[in-house]
């Protein structure tokens, strides 16, 4: 949805286009809808390994041909609204950044029920089988190397555009950092670590806090309450704790480094923010795989203990050099006008 609401935004502020933003669920029947939610976050906090079982399942090649027809009665079934949606309003351009209304307006497109062209915006680095379909016209990728793999699964390459993954623009745009730490109660001169949970707030997070004394923390909890009450209640007062944020991109610009999950949008706005990342409880499938591509550009840490997190940190904070070239790496990667590079595809 963050991804979606950036390019909403662009177009709105840069275009005289019509433009509607959707999220596909909404669209879909209740069991549906509660069953997509409830089932993918038991997996990614009760039982990763099998949600990592099942991604790599569903990425087999010769498996294509039953999972899409699968996919397709499931869809058939339950996203009826969304079909009838994309049939009525016959939109010159319908831009996806989630595989599920992908296959569902690729597969109106292909029975001659719209004509819409129909732009997949890929929102992890890496890339998985269930993100193509027969009649995409463009895809957006994150990275050259996203872009070769889609390339060796056989979509053609004047298909392909290294765009990156969109972000708003308020991470990219300069700050006064001194009135913005003023602002969020922040010491000015302290080396300041962000530890982003995710909208979950899945991980070992009161643990990596402990390894970081002497730091300025600032802990995103989002949806964990339990996590909130129980580091609110210790009163540290270099620890900053807060729960579901819409600051994020003024929290990056006033970190030193984050600590993270390797999801592909928080890891694209903390490129687009120059901000340095170790990586923590990647869930087996979307996120390992983010962190392979990203091992590929020098970029990012991960598979470090708890306390090599916090020595990973000190060196950080006592070697300006070793900074200075982890921040390199990124800016090379980064790709702040990734919005705008999307909206320049629609004719």
């Amino acid at each position: 949805m963050k991804a979606a609401e950036a390019i909403y935004n662009g177009l709105k502020k840069s275009t005289n286009h019509a433009v509607y933003l959707v999220d596909a669920l909404d669209y879909s029947s209740f069991f549906f809808r509660r069953f997509y939610k409830e089932t993918y976050f038991f997996l990614i906090s009760k039982v990763p390994a099998v949600w990592g079982f099942c991604f790599g399942l569903l990425d087999i090649p010769r498996l294509q041909p039953l999972i899409r027809t699968l996919r397709r009665l499931q869809n058939r079934m339950n996203t009826k609204k969304l079909q009838q949606f994309f049939k009525e309003e016959q939109f010159d351009y319908i831009i996806m950044t989630h595989f599920m209304p992908t296959e569902i307006a690729a597969s109106l497109k292909r029975a001659g029920l719209i004509s819409s062209k129909l732009i997949t915006v890929i929102t992890d680095f890496d890339v998985h089988r269930i993100w193509l379909a027969d009649g995409i016209d463009t895809y957006t990728v994150a990275s050259d190397w996203t872009k070769n793999k889609l390339e060796d699964m056989g979509i053609p390459h004047e298909r392909v555009f290294v765009t990156g993954i969109p972000t708003d623009e308020k991470f990219a745009s300069p700050v006064a950092m001194d009135v913005l730490k003023k602002k969020l109660g922040l010491q000015e001169q302290m080396f300041t670590v962000l530890i982003a949970t995710g909208s979950f707030g899945i991980g070992p997070i009161e643990a990596i806090i402990e390894t970081l004394k002497g730091f300025q923390v600032i802990v995103v909890c989002g949806n964990n309450q339990g996590l909130y009450e129980r580091l609110t209640a210790q009163k540290s007062p270099l620890v900053h704790v807060l729960g579901l944020v819409d600051n994020m991109h003024e929290l990056m610009a006033v970190s030193d480094a984050m600590v993270t999950k390797p999801g592909g949008l928080s890891i694209s706005e903390a490129l687009v923010s120059h901000l340095p990342m170790i990586f923590f409880n990647a869930i087996p499938g979307q996120e390992t795989g983010n962190i392979k591509v990203l091992e590929t550009y020098g970029v990012g840490m991960s598979g470090l203990s708890i306390d090599q997190i916090g020595r990973q940190l000190k060196k950080m904070r006592s070697s300006n050099e070793a900074y200075l070239t982890v921040r390199k790496k990124i800016r090379a990667l980064a790709r702040p006008t990734a919005v705008s590079d999307i909206i320049s595809l629609i004719k």
